[in-house]
């Protein structure tokens, strides 16, 4: 049998966690065999599907050109998978805010169980995923016939861009009498995505007010990196959520997180202690995010701060 990635694109760009979800395709299709096929749903996404193609080991992309799909609504894109999903044993696609509202729907209409957010590849039937706010790793297996998937996507490197698959249309139309898009707001920034950045500096409660963010924007420019925050801070309004990071926001693992007055709650250190180097600057000794950090500076961050900028 088949596995079928859904792809997932912005603006007309396919995003980087596509790549690393067939990563784990791949590794399900060593065991399992069966092609894999990429669903591009959307409208105008010619050059989406295009990319999608050029991934390594994609076989097929299917696409789902219609107004239907403009703004990639959960509902009548779960319709569509509930259509094709009939030819493949997988369906897969990120743990990402859009993986999360579609594939639950994909799951409960074909009446089988989800198995969310794995971060690893036993067989073609078993999968490892985190529990406990990533504390333990569980050893899942599931009998259902569709194996319906979430992908941690910094669990699985990307694969790269040396293919050529065949791209066809999708001739299966579904209509959306279940909801409509009202409006969006987009956050606009010239700093790199949080999921994907390769550096990623954020504050939290310590650093007092919104306005003190701005501290960490120079050192962000000289590293090329992505600033986040912990739930506390989004809590109490420093910054949009969009810029959170742990297990109720995003999912990082850069080559570098610096967190600056962030304590370490666990529900934060589930959300970046893949990253490869950990620096942490706290002025408590004791904070919880020293246990996990590589690098650690006590101090007040309103002095270590600009010193750190000065010396970068």
């Amino acid at each position: 049998m088949s596995i079928l990635v859904l792809a997932e694109h912005h603006d007309g760009q396919l995003a980087a966690g596509t790549a690393h979800v067939v990563a784990a395709a791949r590794q399900i299709a060593e065991n399992a065999g069966g092609d894999i096929d990429v669903l591009v749903a959307g409208e105008n996404v010619q050059g989406v599907a295009e990319a999608a193609a050029r991934l390594d080991g994609v076989a097929r992309v299917r696409v789902a050109d219609n107004p239907v799909h403009a703004h990639q609504l959960a509902e009548p894109l779960a319709e569509l998978l509930v259509a094709i999903a009939d030819g493949y044993s997988h369906v897969l696609a990120a743990a990402t805010t859009g993986g999360k509202n579609v594939m639950p729907r994909l799951a409960a209409l074909k009446d089988v169980n989800q198995i969310s957010d794995i971060l690893g590849v036993d067989s073609a039937d078993t999968f490892k995923r985190p529990i406990y706010a990533g504390n333990a790793i569980a050893t899942v297996k599931s009998n259902d016939p569709l194996k319906v998937i979430t992908v941690r996507t910094t669990a699985f490197d990307a694969v790269g861009e040396g293919g050529s698959a065949s791209i066809e249309a999708l001739d299966t139309v579904v209509a959306n009498d279940t909801s409509r898009f009202l409006g969006e707001e987009l956050a606009q920034s010239e700093r790199p995505e949080l999921g994907g950045a390769r550096v990623v500096i954020s504050g939290g409660r310590g650093m007092g007010n919104g306005d003190n963010f701005k501290l960490l924007d120079g050192i962000a420019d000289k590293l090329g990196a992505a600033i986040g925050a912990s739930r506390a801070a989004v809590d109490a309004g420093f910054v949009p959520n969009d810029m959170q990071v742990g297990q109720t926001g995003k999912i990082v693992a850069p080559e570098l997180y610096i967190a600056v007055g962030i304590s370490g709650a666990i529900q934060h250190l589930a959300g970046m202690k893949d990253s490869k180097v950990i620096v942490a600057i706290n002025k408590d000794e004791e904070a919880p995010i020293f246990q996990v950090a590589d690098y650690g500076l006590v101090g007040d961050l309103f002095e270590i701060l600009p010193e750190l900028e000065r010396k970068l």
